[in-house]
């Protein structure tokens, strides 16, 4: 049985929760009174369908069902998590928790997406005030992994823990701000580069546009990957933060920054920066923005999943809960069949495996049928902990049938057998499918190697006995199509 998220205010935050829940096999009930609130959620879920399941390099689960209700007492039944993302109106907060916790479980999560609100004044009056916390995300919700969690001594650590995995389960960061404070963590920094930035317009120096090339072009990158403090450790070189320090502390006392001091917020201000913004970026809608901004970040994150570093680190991990999730085998033991092709791939295509056609390009064909065959060498016994040892498997042919194309979020699912096994040499085949399309097969021998001497060697006893058990098991299957070809032959 799906278990159940409710959404409390379906703008671009609710929004996003949405997606992010619905995505990851929640069901999600959600009560906004906007009679547009449907069509803007639903167009929030269409660029969440193509940019969220790039990030992962497992198919995520079946999607979840969404529902909408005309009450708040019809929308919390049933939740487990129930998201609060009306605006940043205390008073309107506060009615909004009355009517939850008149009507949700008693054990159910209450978050707010509040970005200003602590959670003592969230929790001020209500009947059950350790239900209650602050679960601050950042834009756009479905990619963008941190969540501020932010509770009180009111909170049990049952809760906070049980916060804590659900944020996890649904791929995302949660960062336990330990003590409360006006704004949380990340958006207090925020608050201090946009102050500065509208001096910076205000007295000429810089406009809109310059001001967004100093940070895209420079520490917003250094940013992305590592943070402020690592950046800084890094860029004081053999020395460290200490000689950062020392070099550079002495310029907090100069006059660079305004970070106390705010611009009069008047209309000749606003009407300069919304003029220099429209003529940076008017061209484009807000929609095409959204796009552009999604296909970017789900490339750097992707990035940072090869490097298995920041955000990178989180969405690996979340990789591993959902192919444990689906059933994937880890190992021989695990295969619930063997007699069939086992399923060694499942995800969707990505913005970065796409060409000059809008399809996937070739490469990643050889991409995911390597992906097929490092999941198998794992089946079998060939892990990382194996590999330490000194033994593993060296390709020494490839060829790959491109029989149809497949584009932008395609599910797509790799089926391998070990055609042969024997000695030294490991013969597998994998056909590629999107649903029943067959998309292209990969012929692979495979040669077990000592690392030692880089030379041909034995597979181990553990390796051996898993391969002749799945060979031997397929052996009855029908001999694949294709198998055998060489380049250019006619079908």
């Amino acid at each position: 049985m799906a278990r159940v998220a409710a959404i409390i205010g379906g703008g671009v935050i609710g929004g996003g929760w949405a997606a992010r829940f619905l995505l990851n096999g929640w069901d999600v009930r959600v009560f906004d009174p906007d009679p547009e609130a449907e069509r803007k959620i639903s167009e929030v879920l269409a660029n969440a369908r193509v940019s969220m399941p790039g990030l992962s390099d497992t198919a995520l689960p079946a999607e979840g069902a969404l529902t909408f209700h005309d009450t708040i007492a019809q929308t919390v039944e049933g939740a487990e998590w129930i998201q609060e993302s009306v605006p940043e109106r205390l008073d309107m907060k506060l009615k909004v928790y009355a009517e939850i916790q008149a009507h949700c479980a008693a054990d159910a999560i209450i978050g707010s997406s509040t970005s200003g609100f602590k959670p003592s004044e969230l929790q001020e009056g209500a009947t059950r005030p350790g239900q209650i916390a602050v679960t601050h995300p950042f834009n756009p919700v479905y990619l963008l992994p941190l969540i501020e969690l932010v509770p009180t001594d009111a909170n049990s650590a049952d809760m906070i823990a049980r916060a804590k995995g659900v944020i996890s389960d649904i791929g995302m960061f949660p960062l336990h701000v330990r003590k409360e404070i006006d704004a949380h963590i990340a958006d207090r920094f925020l608050e201090a580069v946009w102050r500065e930035a509208l001096w910076l317009v205000k007295d000429g120096v810089a406009t809109t546009e310059e001001i967004d090339e100093a940070i895209r072009m420079g520490f917003g990158i250094r940013w992305a990957q590592m943070g402020l403090f690592d950046t800084y450790r890094v860029a004081g070189g053999e020395a460290g933060m200490k000689h950062f320090m020392a070099q550079f502390g002495p310029a907090l006392k100069w006059p660079w920054t305004k970070l106390m001091d705010v611009p009069e917020f008047n209309d000749e201000l606003v009407d300069l920066i919304a003029g220099q913004s429209d003529e940076q970026s008017g061209h484009m809608t807000i929609r095409e923005m959204e796009r552009i901004r999604d296909n970017n970040l789900v490339s750097m994150m992707r990035a940072l999943k090869a490097q298995n570093f920041g955000a990178g680190a989180v969405m690996n991990r979340h990789d591993v809960k959902l192919a444990l999730d689906a059933g994937m085998a880890r190992r021989a033991a695990d295969i619930a069949d063997p007699s069939k092709p086992v399923v060694t791939v499942s995800r969707a295509v990505p913005i970065d495996w796409l060409d000059y056609n809008g399809h996937m390009t070739e490469s990643r064909y050889l991409h995911a049928f390597a992906d097929a065959s490092d999941r198998l060498m794992e089946i079998i016994g060939c892990d990382q902990d194996y590999i330490a040892t000194g033994g593993s498997f060296f390709t020494a042919e490839t060829h790959i049938r491109h029989i149809d194309e497949t584009h932008l979020g395609s599910r797509i699912e790799v089926r391998t057998r070990v055609l042969m096994a024997e000695g030294k040499k490991m013969h597998l085949w994998h056909e590629m499918y999107a649903g029943d399309k067959l998309l292209a097969t990969g012929e692979h021998i495979l040669i077990h190697v000592s690392l030692e001497t880089r030379r041909p060697a034995p597979f181990s006893p553990e390796i051996a006995a898993n391969l002749a058990m799945i060979s031997e098991a397929q052996s009855g299957l029908p001999a694949p199509e294709g198998a055998g070809r060489y380049v250019g032959q006619p079908r």
